[in-house]
């Protein structure tokens, strides 16, 4: 019999498993918007015969962990930047859907990326590494003028709001993106 401190596991409700229940589960990706002055941090990947891809700094949310824990850990993981060490903590800008294919795989590949502002001095953008720090590959950390990163390919596919990064958050109240899909986004 379950004490007044332990719950009986039969009276409490649990949700429906959504995977179980026939509804797919998505991948809930962060990213942040590294900003110092009017340069953006991107990293950037060579992908032979296909050219360069710039990706924005972050990746998926673990199991059991907060949006907010998981881009603190994509960013100590990749780039040794420490959010809770920043003046301002980073802020949600973005929400961008996105379904492709995806080369070499069979079916959709469904991400939710939720992207961050996050404005860093130049004392910590001195500290932040040169190339991503937990790549299997050669990634190297750039800084680019936030204009010229908007023509950039990027992923995921923020360049349209990037000339409201400057601006207060709500100044053309855009957070939901446009839908990636293959029309408007081709791996690289």
């Amino acid at each position: 019999m379950p004490t007044p401190s332990t719950p009986d596991p039969a009276a409490t409700p649990t949700a429906p498993d959504p995977v179980a229940a026939g509804t797919p589960a998505v991948a809930v990706r962060v990213a942040a918007l590294i900003l110092q002055g009017r340069e953006l941090c991107l990293i950037r990947r060579h992908k032979p015969g296909r050219g360069e891809q710039f990706s924005v700094p972050g990746g998926l949310v673990h199991h059991g962990e907060t949006t907010a824990q998981a881009l603190g850990r994509e960013l100590l993981e990749e780039l040794g930047l420490d959010v809770a060490e920043l003046p301002e903590p980073p802020l949600l800008r973005h929400v961008q859907d996105q379904l492709t294919t995806r080369p070499g795989s069979d079916g959709l590949f469904h991400r939710l990326h939720l992207v961050h502002a996050v404005r860093v001095p130049l004392t910590v953008r001195q500290d932040i590494a040169a190339a991503e720090l937990d790549a299997d590959d050669v990634a190297e950390v750039v800084w680019v003028d936030v204009l010229r990163a908007a023509g950039l390919h990027l992923y995921p596919a923020v360049g349209p709001a990037l000339a409201t990064l400057n601006q207060p958050s709500t100044a053309d109240g855009t957070v939901l993106l446009e839908l990636m899909t293959d029309w408007t986004y081709a791996w690289r």
